[in-house]
């Protein structure tokens, strides 16, 4: 007989102590730089590809789809390999790697070498560093702070995330409109080399793994990591919602540029500026989530952002020039809304949840297929895109979008109030 799950609400944690806390810090200042990079790089390189390189709605669809295909291929042996070394070297690692990708994007155009062949590689590269560097990312916070303070950094990292959702692609409009958007792609790489500084500055001392680690199978390591999320109801239903919502919004979102440009004719600078404000949502969702957790319940919290994460999405097919634009903030300001709540709530409690020596293994076993369908998603949305124009491939996938929410309900969420705090 297995003693009933314990269950609890995420702990509240003072602010301001957290940031007094120096080495956490660094480490938000440096996310901080870095998500209004990759923001602005996630609108700039398909502005390069359309305005410079006259790329058409299929190859800026592979573009994004380069960028998330690493997590397919690499993803469950870099779960398994973080578990055994120290994290912050390969955070570091990851973000200089990075930077010398974005940073060859302007090299190339003033040598007159810049291709879509040239973007891929470097959206394909960039993206195999981001699998290392968020994977051991989520396995070192958690060592970094105590566990009643992970919920908060949590909701503060995942605050200026999303508000780096609406600051990068507005600044990457606007650099754009005004010296260029390769202009824009070469900031991206300052960023990386900024956060990879401050991570180089923290001084705690990250523990070796354990005893255990590297002592068996890369294969069997990463075979425990699966089988811990196909057994647990909870991580099995959030995995599934996570890759359903991701077709959906990885889809609309892959051709979102191309129809607002070449559809809507607006100016790559208003281009920036909407994406930008539809993102809006998330920075409130970010600040709200852990409140909203205390008062509701974590279980029922991740409902009502699922509710929020759907239907609205609707709303964005409406978009078109002149005041239909404001469909487009609107919808996406409520999809960003749910998605950032839900973020928040999720992360917190897998970090928690689950047993840390098989953290890496957990969170890139679901990341596998949140983040897997993404490519997948993209090069759908182009195929629509070609058959029906983007205006018909956004209906298409706003439409999958909206139904998702159904899944939560399908799994034991819908009968708590908390999520539990350990393994039945």
């Amino acid at each position: 007989m297995t003693a009933p799950a314990r269950t609890s609400g995420p702990v509240e944690a003072s602010p301001g102590r957290l940031f007094r806390h120096r080495d956490f810090r660094l480490l938000w200042t440096g996310h901080t730089v870095s998500a209004v990079g990759s923001n602005m790089t996630a609108v700039a390189l398909p502005l390069v590809a359309v305005a410079v390189l006259d790329a058409t709605t299929f190859q800026v669809a592979v573009l994004t789809a380069a960028a998330w295909l690493p997590w397919l291929f690499a993803g469950l042996p870099v779960g398994a390999w973080v578990d055994r070394v120290r994290r912050r070297p390969v955070m570091i690692a990851a973000d200089l790697v990075a930077a010398a990708l974005f940073a060859s994007v302007p090299a190339a155009a003033l040598l007159g070498l810049l291709t879509v062949g040239h973007l891929l590689v470097v959206a394909l590269g960039a993206g195999l560093a981001r699998v290392f560097f968020e994977t051991a990312d989520q396995v070192y916070l958690p060592t970094l702070l105590r566990p009643e303070q992970v919920p908060e950094a949590n909701a503060r990292l995942h605050a200026t995330q999303t508000a780096s959702y609406l600051v990068g692609p507005g600044l990457a409009g606007l650099i754009a409109q005004l010296v260029g958007a390769v202009t824009a792609v070469a900031l991206d790489a300052l960023t990386f080399l900024l956060s990879a500084l401050c991570l180089r500055r923290i001084s705690a001392v990250e523990a070796r793994p354990h005893r255990g680690a590297g002592t068996t199978s890369l294969r069997r390591e990463v075979a425990a990591g699966l089988r811990f999320v196909v057994r647990d109801p909870y991580l099995r239903v959030l995995t599934v919602f996570g890759a359903a919502s991701n077709i959906g919004l990885t889809g609309y979102q892959a051709v979102l540029v191309v129809f607002l440009v070449r559809s809507a004719e607006l100016p790559a600078g208003l281009v920036g500026l909407l994406i930008g404000l539809a993102s809006l949502g998330g920075v409130v969702g970010a600040a709200l989530a852990a409140r909203l957790a205390r008062r509701l319940g974590t279980a029922r919290t991740l409902l009502f952002a699922g509710a929020l994460t759907g239907p609205p999405a609707l709303l964005i097919p409406l978009a078109g020039a002149g005041a239909r634009t404001a469909w487009l903030v609107l919808g996406g300001m409520l999809v960003s809304l749910g998605v950032a709540i839900g973020n928040v709530v999720k992360g917190s409690f897998r970090q928690t949840y689950t047993p840390h020596r098989l953290l890496g293994r957990v969170t890139v076993s679901m990341h596998l297929l949140n983040y897997g369908t993404i490519p997948l998603a993209a090069l759908l949305a182009g195929a629509l895109g070609a058959a029906w124009g983007p205006h018909g491939a956004i209906r298409a996938m706003t439409a999958w979008l909206a139904l998702t929410p159904l899944i939560l309900l399908a799994g034991p969420l819908r009968r708590r109030r908390d999520l539990p705090t350990a393994p039945s």
